[in-house]
């Protein structure tokens, strides 16, 4: 899984992140099925051992390789500052206009 983050999101995920880590997470909390799940960004301190490295550029990110049959392989992680909310793209769609950040 590779995503490339753009110089909006950068700035702002790295006034959230302070020491932290970011994981790219397919959460499925409440959601019922796996295939229901939402794409949301959080912090971790350290990787779990189902935890891999994302490729990224230019921020570093962990996500779990059993979530990524539900994304493509290289997606862009962007910030909109005047709606004060991340979006998560591919070249072939729109995943979300409202990417979830949980800290």
């Amino acid at each position: 899984m590779r995503i490339t983050f753009t110089t909006e999101a950068v700035h702002k995920l790295q006034l959230l992140l302070k020491d932290k880590k970011l994981k790219f997470l397919h959460d499925i909390e409440g959601c019922g099925c796996v295939v229901s799940g939402v794409p949301t960004l959080t912090t971790i301190d350290s990787p779990t051992e189902d935890d891999r490295a994302g490729e990224a550029d230019p921020l570093p990110f962990y996500y779990e390789p059993r979530h990524k049959v539900y994304y493509e392989d290289h997606m862009k992680i962007h910030y909109d500052t005047d709606k004060n909310a991340f979006s998560l793209k591919s070249d072939a769609q729109i995943y979300t206009l409202n990417l979830r950040f949980v800290p």
